[in-house]
């Protein structure tokens, strides 16, 4: 006689089971990550401007603004920009920000995004 091979029936029920959790995991995550991704695109956009050396903090706002508006970016907005200059008179805009993703009940996923114009170059 040989031996019966292959999966129970519950551990086909656990696997099916973490699959579910982390295909909701993904579908609850994706659209931050989207939107972040739509953010480095409008910091980019903006760095790759050829006149954003001598661009203002209302021209950065004004065309970050545009790109939020275009993109339907939401959970930035131009108060969250952060605005540098070195001693080189080069400048810097970057954006700090945090999301709160809820997931079922009490338990939520903080996710921390980051996007400057120093990387985008």
């Amino acid at each position: 006689m040989k031996k019966q091979q292959g999966m129970s029936f519950l551990s086909l029920v656990v696997v099916i089971a973490v699959g579910i959790f982390f295909a909701v995991l993904a579908m609850k995550l994706a659209p931050s990550y989207i939107e972040y991704f739509a953010v480095k695109k409008a910091i980019s956009r903006i760095a790759h401007d050829p006149g954003f050396s001598s661009m203002s903090k209302a021209d950065m706002i004004a065309a970050f603004q545009k790109s939020a508006t275009i993109d339907d970016i939401r959970s930035v907005e131009a108060r969250d920009l952060t605005f540098l200059r070195d001693e080189n008179g080069k400048t810097a805009l970057s954006v700090d920000y945090q999301v709160v993703v809820p997931l079922f009940s009490n338990i939520s996923v903080l996710l921390d995004f980051e996007a400057s114009t120093d990387n985008a170059r």
